[in-house]
């Protein structure tokens, strides 16, 4: 087949002078781009590289390629900005990897994510929503348990998370929040801060959906708390160590594995995701954020290193997606 890749990549996406240092985290390397260009081919396909923006508009309708690996995060400030391609494809008619414009949507909206959750039966930390300063200057926070941690309401690959993004007192979160909005220009949310273990869950597949393994994120060095901030991530190397399968107890791992599988269903997720909890202290696992856009670096994308500890190669994660989402379009019986 002829499969075409979307993406936007950091060193194309222009840092406007004013915009958040990690503005570009979310983007990829060419580096991404060529392995799961590799992998593609080691299945026999032959690729096409599409880009993002406005470039991908003439090159996906010049292009004539049956399915689109899609891993574009969209561009701006937008809360729907990885809707973008997929909703341009749907339009166009053409097939793609992962989920639709809708879920992608949702996914990204943190607090409407948590809610549906919820709602959905999952334990999930209490939280607020703060739209504004004058809203934060009004909120009763009596009955709401501090620590608690505030992170923009709509943003992914851990902008924004940071380990000061844990606040022991209102008058902390009040200079926090302040902070935040002049950075990301967008709602803040407030969350109860769950001590304890933090785990990372693979999902892929449909029909049904099928959980790859769940890793643990492990400090190297004794903490007073833990957060697996955007500093660990980008140091994650020497800051920490994953267990994959997480050594947690068997009745903590259903239940993680059954939300899991639940919160991929109310949300719509599709092909693949990955989803974060933390463990409590009395073995309940809170859901945090699920990301059905999950980053692919073949050296440090977290997906990528669970897959791999349970035996998975690179090659072999990214056809099972294609492969995934050729079952859904009919291509494969």
């Amino acid at each position: 087949m002829k499969i075409g890749i979307s993406y936007d990549l950091k060193e194309e996406v222009a840092s406007t002078f004013g915009l958040p240092e990690d503005a570009l985290e979310e983007y990829d390397s060419p580096e991404t781009i060529q392995a799961i260009s590799s992998a593609l081919e080691s299945g026999g396909h032959e690729v096409v590289k599409l880009g993002g923006g406005r470039g991908f508009i003439d090159k996906i309708l010049q292009s004539r390629v049956d399915l689109v690996f899609n891993i574009a995060e969209g561009l701006g400030n937008y809360r729907s900005r990885e809707a973008q391609i997929p909703a341009l494809l749907e339009m166009l008619g053409i097939p793609y990897t992962g989920s639709d414009p809708l879920t992608l949507s949702i996914a990204l909206e943190k607090p409407l994510t948590k809610q549906l959750v919820r709602d959905a039966g999952v334990t999930t930390p209490r939280w607020k929503v703060i739209n504004s300063l004058s809203e934060m200057d009004g909120t009763d926070w009596s009955g709401f348990l501090f620590p608690v941690f505030a992170k923009p309401a709509h943003e992914g690959s851990s902008k924004g998370v940071r380990r000061a993004s844990r606040v022991a007192s209102e008058p902390e979160l009040w200079g926090l929040v302040q902070a935040q909005m002049a950075v990301y220009s967008q709602p803040m949310m407030v969350e109860e801060f769950i001590p304890g273990e933090e785990v990372t869950v693979g999902v892929a597949g449909n029909s049904p959906p099928q959980v790859l393994g769940i890793m643990r994120v492990v400090p190297r060095l004794p903490q007073e708390y833990f957060v697996y901030s955007l500093e660990v991530k980008r140091d994650w190397r020497r800051m920490v160590r994953y267990e994959c399968p997480a050594v947690v107890p068997g009745a903590v791992f259903s239940r993680i594995c059954e939300d899991s599988l639940r919160i991929c269903e109310t949300l719509g997720v599709r092909d693949l995701a990955r989803l974060d909890f933390r463990i409590a202290p009395d073995g309940t696992p809170y859901f945090l954020e699920v990301n059905p856009l999950p980053g692919l670096n073949p050296d440090s994308g977290d997906i990528v290193l669970l897959s791999r500890m349970m035996g998975m190669s690179y090659n072999q994660l990214i056809l099972n997606v294609l492969s995934a989402a050729l079952k859904r379009y009919g291509y494969v019986a």
